[in-house]
């Protein structure tokens, strides 16, 4: 069933079913309604010879340099090829088709003063599976996404490159071949289909989405490490966590209850210390703090998906234009700069416990780097090298972009968000963060067949689903073949879905 775009309620749930899964949109009726009513004031406006901003004025530094008549339909076509000025790889398909979906719902609103024609354009294009080439790089992040959505834009004219049905084409040619009417540039038309952050958004909305499913991860590959490492459960007690009243430790602690509930450690049956390590105990209030900025991370994104991010910005129903800065990043990036720290945090925990399944001097009577014939054999010994030097790098992503603004425009842009950065990095660590959670995973998975009791139903399930692709290491073997499996299937949420269909969603 398609998605209704109508300037509320799109998600990121939403979002993530219109980039990545192709779902179809809709554009309300209603909105359709106010676009018209919002273009008929601009073209009012323009009769009346009103002076206003990228639609009968230059752009940045050239803002007080005002266009006669025959200039401002070709002002807008001049404005998408200067801004179209990205480089390097192309940005993955579904970045570009959220950032669609996100510039169709800005329009949805009223306020952009461009003819529906442009947002129907887009529409056809999410729906008919035109996908512009887009540079992922080009954007700080203020006056928005200018130089990938200007490549966007340029499909509007028949221009530029589009992906369909798997092959990349000119821009004409996509269009021709999937039946979509080039809707051209008129006045206002250009800049309203390029001048908001929806690029770093989507990607933004797009992260969250994996996040969250990576966190509920984390949380099953702590719950298997903590099992094979004998762990006291009470810093788990749910009124431990309530009585502080951070939402997402009691949360996590939840969840990991639930995880290793019908095991012997949970019933008390296993010998446990008075009190374990931080890597161990600390759990909840350290994934939780994750979950709690993912809430606002997600929050931010989801205001920013609803609003409109425009400028100018046109109020019909009091015939009024304004010009702001409502493209600016900052409110995106900065919690988005959070949200790559807080993964990276989570993979140092990580990395710590598979320390100490490793460590016998830690593990509470494992064999050495998990195997059976120390000296002659290593076993998971390198497993943590190639975890550190992933978490060296998520160390060096983790600086926020959000502080390293470079003025542009002859300083008429003196502060940007540099949004695309943090959008691009964060991706980077997630990236590591598969790699590393699989270690855990598979090092967990070692430790628990060295052990001979009973253990919860969710950390049981999680195993088995490991022991379809990674073997126990009874000898030494590469293990590059195994990491990276690991990695593909934690990324794969294959064993998040499978534990979830046994214990309950993790919430």
């Amino acid at each position: 069933m398609a998605i209704i775009l109508d300037g509320s309620g799109l998600t990121i749930e939403k979002l993530a079913s219109i980039a990545r899964y192709n779902e179809k949109v809709e554009l309300h009726p209603d909105a359709i309604e106010r676009i018209n009513v919002c273009r008929a004031m601009l073209e009012k406006k323009i009769e009346a010879k009103e002076i206003m901003y990228g639609v009968n004025t230059g752009i940045g530094e050239f803002s007080e340099v005002v266009l006669n008549d025959d200039q401002v339909e070709d002002f807008q076509k001049y404005l998408i090829y200067n801004h179209a000025a990205g480089i390097g790889d192309p940005a993955p398909i579904e970045y570009v088709r959220g950032a669609m979906a996100g510039r169709i719902n800005v329009h949805a609103h009223g306020n952009s003063g461009c003819r529906k024609e442009i947002t129907l354009t887009f529409v056809d294009m999410l729906n008919k599976g035109v996908t512009p080439y887009v540079c992922q790089k080009g954007s700080v992040g203020a006056s928005g996404d200018l130089a990938p959505m200007s490549q966007i834009a340029l499909l509007l004219m028949g221009e530029g490159k589009a992906y369909y049905k798997g092959e990349l084409l000119e821009g004409k040619e996509a269009m021709d071949r999937a039946g979509i009417p080039i809707p051209g540039l008129k006045a206002r038309d250009g800049l309203a289909a390029i001048n908001g952050s929806n690029l770093l958004t989507a990607m933004s909305a797009i992260f969250l989405y994996d996040a969250n499913n990576w966190l509920k991860q984390a949380e099953i590959a702590a719950s298997m490490s903590l099992e094979a490492l004998k762990a006291n459960m009470k810093p788990y007690s749910p009124l431990l966590h309530e009585v502080r009243g951070f939402k997402g430790a009691m949360r996590t602690a939840r969840s990991i209850i639930k995880l290793v509930e019908g095991g012997d450690l949970i019933e008390g049956k296993i010998k446990q210390k008075v009190q374990d390590a931080y890597s161990m105990r600390s759990t909840p209030q350290v994934i939780g703090t994750a979950h709690d900025a993912l809430v606002y991370a997600r929050s931010q994104v989801e205001i920013e998906l609803n609003g409109v991010g425009d400028n100018p910005v046109f109020f019909p129903d009091k015939n009024l234009q304004l010009t702001g800065a409502n493209f600016q990043g900052t409110p995106v990036s900065l919690p988005m700069d959070m949200m790559g720290a807080a993964i990276t945090m989570i993979c140092v925990m990580s990395e710590r416990r598979m320390n100490r399944l490793n460590n016998p001097a830690l593990s509470v009577g494992l064999p050495p780097f998990l195997t059976k014939g120390a000296g002659m054999f290593s076993g998971l010994m390198l497993s943590q090298y190639t975890a550190g030097m992933q978490i060296v790098e998520q160390r060096i992503l983790s600086t926020p972009a959000s502080i390293h603004s470079i003025p542009a425009a002859a300083d008429q842009e003196d502060f940007v968000s540099m949004g695309m950065n943090t959008a691009i990095k964060n991706f980077q660590i997630m990236d590591n963060a598969y790699g590393v959670l699989g270690i855990e995973f598979m090092a967990a998975a070692q430790a628990l067949d060295l052990r001979d009791y009973n253990f919860g139903k969710g950390v049981t399930k999680a195993k088995e689903v490991i022991r379809k692709y990674v073997d126990f290491l009874d000898v030494d073997r590469p293990l590059y073949p195994d990491h990276t499996k690991m990695k593909e299937l934690v990324e794969s949420c294959e064993i998040l879905e499978e534990v979830e269909k046994i214990v309950g969603e993790l919430n």
